[in-house]
């Protein structure tokens, strides 16, 4: 007798996604006003599995922005405050002697959680920061010689005030590397700013939203952004932006291959939340800068944690390589 054999369903199409995309999309920015391309880079980040690094000067809705993606998915999330006297045990969890059964039982941290807030992570020491390194590449933690599977979907938005060097610890380039969208939020419009005074007048906005998806939805979105396709000429285009990295007089550091891998993978999910079900040039343009820029070493740079050099060679490389026609 021949046992039953496994049906695997067909791959949503890309238009019974975007109703999903579009509500996570409008509930996000119901609270984040202004900021709709950063909100759809969160989004893609979210998608393609990677994780988020987001930078700017205290008051301009980092934390916010984290938060209200955190509030549109109905999965646990856990809020972690970056100090300097942090333990990696505060984030991964310890065991705890149990008098009654005479055994050590581990109590799990805040990483065993679906979605992460790092707030302020460069406020900690590099020990406590490289607890998170493992779960983040890996989605797993090493613990007191066990090693434990976190729960997908598993994201980490990290927030970091690059202008302040008092107190904090610059992420080394190993961590950095671990990101695969870097962020700015930017002051917004006086338009923009007036709306979010009047939305305050009855209290925190993020307060009251509601979830919109649930973590099964973000686990088929994640697997619809492998299904999109990718033409040879795309690849062949991505690489020459990767290698010309390499090659450049400007650059100490190019992007790795783990860099080139998470910019395609960020490009797949670009293109599905913009409704498609395949990439184009303009994807890679999209993402060149936010996916890239941290993940170089530039010769001139003062200091690991200045961007803007990187920003403005990787932008000058995107527009010197030939676009695939």
């Amino acid at each position: 007798m021949n046992s039953p054999q496994t049906v695997e369903m067909p791959a949503p199409a890309v238009d019974e996604l975007m109703p999903l995309l579009q509500k996570l999309l409008d509930n996000v920015g119901s609270v984040v006003l202004g900021k709709p391309e950063v909100i759809k880079l969160a989004v893609v980040a979210l998608l393609a599995e990677g994780h988020i690094l987001i930078e700017d000067v205290p008051g301009v809705g980092k934390t916010l922005l984290a938060r209200a993606l955190a509030a549109s998915i109905d999965c646990s999330f856990r809020r972690i405050q970056f100090t300097p006297d942090l333990l990696p045990s505060d984030i991964l969890g310890s065991s705890i002697y149990n008098s009654a059964t005479g055994e050590f039982v581990f109590k799990e941290g805040p990483v065993f959680s679906n979605v992460i807030l790092a707030d302020e992570i460069n406020r900690t020491t590099p020990r406590t920061q490289s607890a998170l390194l493992e779960a983040m590449s890996d989605r797993q933690v090493s613990v007191e010689g066990k090693t434990l599977a976190l729960d997908p979907p598993f994201i980490v938005l990290a927030t970091q005030n690059p202008y302040e060097f008092e107190g904090t610890y610059v992420l080394p380039e190993s961590q950095l590397d671990r990101f695969m969208i870097r962020l700015h939020m930017g002051y917004p419009l006086r338009s923009e700013e007036r709306k979010v005074l009047s939305s305050h007048r009855a209290g925190e906005p993020v307060e009251t939203l509601s979830p919109v998806l649930h973590a099964d939805d973000v686990l088929q979105l994640q697997r619809a952004v492998r299904n999109v396709r990718v033409e040879d000429s795309i690849a062949d285009y991505l690489l020459d932006i990767v290698h010309a990295t390499r090659k450049g007089d400007d650059l100490n550091v190019g992007v790795s291959t783990r860099g080139a891998l998470t910019l395609y993978r960020a490009a797949q999910s670009l293109a599905l939340t913009s409704g498609r079900d395949y990439v184009v040039p303009d994807d890679i343009k999209t993402l060149a800068v936010p996916v890239l820029a941290h993940r170089v070493v530039g010769k001139s740079f003062l200091q690991a944690g200045e961007f803007g050099a990187a920003e403005a060679i990787i932008r000058d490389l995107v527009d010197r390589i030939r676009v695939p026609s």
